[in-house]
Parts: C-alpha cells; structure tokens; sequence
C-alpha cells in the first residue's frame, strides 16, 4: 500500500466544529533499533562497537479527534497504530511533534491525563490478579482520589449496566475472557472520563458478549458524549460502533473520513450471478458474442447452469448486464453481489488498492 497521503479532494471530515479534544500535529516516533550479528560473538561485538539503525514507527502524523466522536483507527499489522495510542496516553513521548489531549500534553502532564482516559487492551488487565474484582475497583477510586459519593454511584451504574454483580467477589484470575472484558471496561470508566480508547477490546470473546460490549459502548457514546477510539482488526467493532475511520500505513495517515466513503469509493467490482432454467453449456461463448464491445466485462461458468458475471460498476450497470443478456440465455435468477467493507478494507492492507490511484478515483454507481 502506498503510504502517499490522500488529496484532499478524496478526504471527507465529518467531525463537529469545536475544539478538538485530541489534537496531534506532526506527532512522530522513532526508535533505535540495535544491529548485531547473532550468538555470543555478535553480542560482544556490539557491547564494544555498537551499531544502530533507526525505525520510524510514526511518521508526522496530523490527527484531530473531537469530543463525542467515535474514531476507529485502523492498519496492518505494524503499521504504528499501537504505537499512536501509546503517544495519546502519555506512555511514549514523541520524538518530534505536538500532541495535546483535552489541553494537556499526556507525556508532560501524566497524571493529570490519566484522569481524562479510560484504556481497554484486549490482552491485558487492570485489575490485581488475586483480589476480588469489587476490591480492585475500590482500589481504583482512591488511586483517582474519587469522593464517596461519586464512586458510589458510579459504581453502581456501572454494576447495573454491566451486570457485574455476580462477578464482584471473585479474584480477576478466575474469570472468563468476557467476564474479565467487562469488569476492565468497567475499571477504565470508573472515574467518568471523557476519552476512551479501546485496542482490539472483543480479541477472543463469543458473539454473545461481543454484541453486549458493543451496545454498551454505543450507549455510553450516544447518552454520555464519550469519545472513543477504536483500534481493532474486527469489522464488527468499526462498523457498530464509529462513523469515521483513520487508516494508517507505514505510520503514515492514508485515509481520514467516513467509513461508508471507502466502500463507495473501491465498491466498483460487481458480479452478476446468473442461474439457467435449463442447462446451457455455451453460455460463456454466448454471453462473449453479446457483450463483445465490452472489454471490463469477464466470465466465470462453473457448472452449465449457472455463469458468473464480473464488471466494473463505473463503466456498465447490472441493469445494462441484464437487459443484454436476457434476450439470449435462459434465465431463471439473478443475484447482484457487491463488494463487502471487509473485502475492500482486507484489499488495501494487502497494498491491491490504493488511495492514491487514479484509476479508482471514479464513484460506483
């Protein structure tokens, strides 16, 4: 995938006007990796000469998120999407660049932007391995140095909401995968902060409890204003819950925009899927001679009776397609196929499309 930034004329903002609660400009990373031959000589080598080469995992990254919107930020793997968050949350600090969340920068200012995010990793945890959930939770509230009456009540809310009540009495090393998801999002809004970032956040969990931790981020986003940021590689996730999509590659920004833009923007392959009421064996050669003016139309016959059409939507219609094909074949059904988000957002991380080129700049029709 070419990590050449988009023109502007192909990038959609759909972002409220105000001040953003996530502002990054130029944000860049680059780490010292060291190069040494393998085995003990190399590493004595390197001890007395040592040698490094530098890795740009975020490259002057221009990013603006605002409050109440829910961003998912997507790529390849190693395309510097963890790497981004980890700058946002104060974790790493940038090389070069600004960055500000709700004002502050996170890697000057840690504590106090701690109290402004909550953080869900699918991999990992925030509660202590062998205490009871409720104790890590209490814990919690007097690390944010929450006031009786406000941790009260928000863990009440969030133990109704998330139906944690079962739960509350057993250490965090005996919980289920999706048990222990839920008690984590509810320790990462305990202190009502207003950005939530979550990193492959429904990693391993059934269709059941994915559907249930959708809804209640939709719900905290919809009635609380609770910004969110979503890396995940499950379509699922982006498309439930964001409207926007930032799409990196190579630690550059490639995409910023609606998601439903990508698919109308590389959803020009269609297929046409053609069933017979009786067998026609000839049914390429025939489909061949009445659509020979065409040169984007292909052919795909499987069986004889059925034959698979695929064209380019910006240059011929199905409606077209079919009107010139049913005076010849025999057709019984017509089934239309277009290209899924996930077919096309799978094709650019393969680097088979891309933002930049002019032969998909057209729109489907």
């Amino acid at each position: 995938m070419s990590a050449s930034r988009i023109p502007a004329a192909v990038t959609s903002s759909i972002a409220p006007i105000g001040e953003p609660i996530i502002a990054a400009r130029g944000l860049t990373k680059v780490f010292r990796r060291p190069v040494k031959p393998p085995g003990l000589k190399g590493a004595l080598r390197h001890l007395v000469r040592p040698s490094w080469t530098d890795f740009t995992a975020v490259d002057a990254i221009d990013l603006t998120i605002q409050a109440g919107e829910s961003v998912a930020y997507v790529g390849p793997n190693g395309a510097g999407k963890s790497t981004t968050v980890k700058l946002l949350t104060g974790i790493l600090v940038p090389t070069s660049g600004e960055v500000r969340v709700c004002g502050i920068e996170p890697f000057r200012q840690r504590i106090a932007n701690a109290r402004n995010i909550g953080v869900v990793f699918g991999q990992r945890t925030q509660l202590w391995w062998d205490i009871p959930v409720q104790e890590s939770l209490r814990l919690l509230g007097d690390i944010y140095e929450l006031p009786a009456d406000e941790y009260a009540r928000t863990f009440a809310h969030l133990t109704e909401v998330l139906d944690l009540a079962p739960l509350l009495a057993i250490p965090a090393r005996q919980l289920s995968l999706g048990q222990r998801m839920r008690c984590d999002l509810a320790a990462s809004l305990l202190h009502s902060p207003p950005i939530l970032y979550l990193d492959e956040p429904t990693i391993g969990l059934d269709v059941a409890v994915k559907a249930r931790f959708r809804e209640f981020i939709r719900t905290m986003h919809r009635e609380n204003g609770l910004t969110v940021m979503l890396t995940s590689h499950d379509l699922g996730d982006i498309e439930e819950l964001c409207d926007r999509m930032v799409m990196i590659d190579r630690g550059t920004v490639v995409y910023d925009g609606a998601l439903d833009a990508v698919t109308t923007r590389f959803g020009w392959e269609r297929s046409l899927h053609l069933t017979f009421t009786e067998d026609e064996p000839d049914a390429t050669a025939i489909a061949g001679r009445v659509l020979a003016h065409r040169a984007d139309v292909t052919f795909t016959q499987l069986d004889p009776s059925r034959l698979d059409v695929a064209f380019d939507s910006r240059e011929v219609t199905s409606g077209e397609l079919i009107r010139d094909l049913a005076t010849h074949l025999p057709l019984a059904d017509i089934r239309i196929e277009e290209p899924s988000a996930e077919s096309i957002i799978r094709r650019l991380y393969e680097g088979q499309l891309q933002f930049d080129d002019p032969q998909v700049s057209g729109g489907a029709r």
